[in-house]
Formats: structure tokens, sequence, C-alpha cells
């Protein structure tokens, strides 16, 4: 069995594993039991009582984050040649078409996001095996996929982030950095947890959130009071 670090066992002692805290009060203590020495992601997980096998309890959204991720978002936008500077004066880190598609297909996928127009997803479509597995496909859904691109751009930029659920029914989505106050955490995270309340399968039997927690890059999980949460008894 191995030992607990010193952080570890600090950690430990402020906070009980066993707990539902508000969401607020756990956003409070995740700054309290991290203690990296880097800026720590800080990632948001809510277990959804869906079958994601079916079609009708597919749980996919968007959400821009009020205070955004807290990184640098690096942007390729593949486009035909008159659409090229409404991408760039956005702020595209990348735009082009050929010579972007060519270093995709050599395994570059050095980005964070890319977006194109619908006139080039035949071309885009091809690189599926290698954006797929990665999350960079572009889909029409997230708005990924659309003419404009200038808007697209500038919305990713600004905190926009897209989440869906996977084959074990729970999202992951990173809401910030642990350098963020309480309430920069509480807010994003309370907008991706209502924007995925709102996506509630319509076919679904039963309970939907069944449960949430959030934790840093290297902090143990917080459970947060989900039904504290739905009813607004408690920030």
């Amino acid at each position: 069995m191995s030992r607990l670090t010193k952080n570890q066992k600090a950690a430990a002692e402020k906070y009980d594993a066993s707990k539902q805290y508000t969401l607020y009060e756990a956003c409070e203590l995740l700054k309290e039991i991290t203690y990296t020495k880097f800026d720590a992601s800080v990632e948001v997980s809510a277990n959804l009582g869906v079958d994601p096998r079916k079609a009708n309890q597919m749980v996919r959204g968007v959400v821009t984050l009020p205070h955004g991720t807290g990184k640098t978002v690096r942007i390729l936008v593949l486009c035909t040649p008159d659409k090229e500077n409404e991408a760039k004066e956005a702020g595209a880190d990348y735009v082009g078409l050929d010579e972007y598609v060519e270093k995709i297909k050599g395994g570059w996928t050095d980005v964070d996001v890319i977006i194109c127009t619908p006139s080039v997803m035949a071309k885009v479509g091809a690189l599926g095996r290698i954006l797929g597995p990665r999350g960079l496909m572009p889909n029409p859904k997230t708005g990924t996929v659309t003419m404009e691109v200038g808007e697209a751009v500038r919305a990713s930029k600004a905190g926009k982030i897209d989440f869906k659920v996977d084959k074990t029914g729970i999202i992951h989505a990173a809401v910030g950095k642990v350098s963020f106050t309480p309430r920069q955490i509480y807010e994003n995270a309370a907008a991706l947890l209502n924007e995925v309340l709102k996506l509630k399968p319509q076919a679904l039997k039963g309970t939907y959130m069944k449960g949430a927690s959030i934790c840093t890059t290297m902090s143990p999980g917080i459970k947060i009071d989900v039904k504290a949460f739905i009813s607004g008894s408690a920030e």
C-alpha cells in the first residue's frame, strides 16, 4: 500500500471524502487542497443516468464559460480562400486548407480547436480517423462547422467548450484553472452543469444527474451536492 505524501495528508485533513459539498463550498475547498507548483486545471465530472449506446440518450453540447478556460486556445480554420481573412482577423492561429489537410494526414494535430466551412467537409471528413479520437473533428452541433468562421473563432477564444458523455455515462470538462477565484470557478462550473441539465433526454426514465464532483489536475475529487444545486437551495 502506497504511503500518502505530506501534501496528500494535508489535503485529507481539510475535507471529508464521504461528504457532499455545495458547489461553492467545493470551489473554495478545491483551492485549499491543491498544492501543485503549476497552475493546475480544474475539471468537473457529472455522472448521468443515461445509456450512451442509445441515440436518443446521447448528451452532447457546448457552453461558453463566463471566465474562459484559463488557457491559450490554438485554433485552426480550414476554409476556402474567400473566408481566410475573416478567420485571421478573428484571431485564428492557423488558416488554410490543402496544406493543413496534408499536415494532419502526416500526424500533425498541434491545435485545440478545428473550425471549418461546410463546403470543405468532404476533405475534412477524410481526416476523421485522426481527428475523432483526439476530439478535434469539426461538428455542426458544436458550432465548428459554420459559414460564420469569425464568430466561431471569437467564441472559442472567449471560452466556449464542447462536452460529450462518454461510454460510461460520464461527462468530463475543464472549467478553468486553480488560480481562478472561488467565485470564477463556481460560475464556470455552474454554467456547465446548468447546460448539461438543459440537455436531459426526453426518453430518459429515472434520475438524470446521479452525481457530480470537481477536482484539479492533482487533487482528490470533491463530491458536489447535486440535489442542492438543482433545487437552487444553495450555491
